[in-house]
């Protein structure tokens, strides 16, 4: 099985700076392993930005299985503030996948970036929010039309930096032909419903389709930052 991706990033109408990263940050393909990932920083103004790219880049770099990837970030975090106390506080979000040839696509996750599912004409969100909504909904104590619009839903239960371990959700799932993936940060989530999502990614190759989700967030506000990765399941 082959894939083919578009990385896509931009910060929004309304934010300074971007403190999303991305891995890869441009369109490719392979017929090999691939591993790609969005973080979404917080942290304040520069802070945010240094604790995603330290995540992207220390994840990047090694070959370990995902979870572990994701927690070789978290380190690289740590690491970070121990050299600078003043960035003690900044953390990121990560949704990183690592693909395999023979069509296993093997997720890690910590936080409310997101990861997505389009297969014959149904999106479907893959991971699980790590947030205070996101926990009352499991809970059942509201439902998920309230939780998206709940002034907790951006209130992040587990993200990468603030700890020396991170608990990682790790899950597999077999990919057919015409599969597609979204790996997105909330900037994207936000601003344009699940069903536009599935519009953009039922009619346009993957690059058209990452940069309109980007334009559509944007056209909706564009009140945080966006980064999408796109891919598809050839062969």
């Amino acid at each position: 099985m082959r894939f083919i991706w578009s990385a896509a990033s931009h910060q929004g109408m309304v934010r300074q700076n971007n403190e999303d990263a991305l891995y890869p940050e441009s369109a490719g393909e392979s017929a090999e392993t691939v591993t790609l990932m969005v973080a979404d920083g917080m942290g304040g103004h520069v802070a945010g930005e240094v604790a995603s790219r330290l995540a992207v880049n220390a994840a990047a770099a090694t070959d370990l299985p995902p979870a572990d990837r994701v927690a070789a970030g978290n380190r690289a975090i740590r690491e970070e503030v121990a050299r600078e106390p003043s960035l003690e506080g900044m953390g990121t979000t990560m949704t990183l996948v690592t693909l395999e040839p023979e069509g296993t696509a093997r997720f890690a996750h910590v936080g409310d970036s997101r990861a997505y599912l389009y297969r014959d004409g149904k999106l479907r969100q893959v991971t699980r929010d790590h947030t205070v909504a996101a926990e009352y909904v499991a809970q059942g104590r509201i439902g998920p039309e309230e939780a998206a619009s709940h002034p907790q839903r951006h209130m992040l239960t587990r993200t990468l930096g603030l700890t020396r371990f991170v608990n990682v959700d790790e899950f597999e799932l077999e990919l057919e032909e015409g599969d597609r993936l979204l790996l997105c940060s909330d900037g994207l989530t936000e601003m344009v419903s699940d069903p536009q999502i599935a519009e953009v990614l039922e009619g346009k190759g993957v690059e058209e389709a990452a940069w309109r989700l980007i334009e559509l967030a944007n056209a909706a506000g564009g009140l945080d930052n966006i980064s999408v990765i796109v891919i598809e399941t050839l062969d």
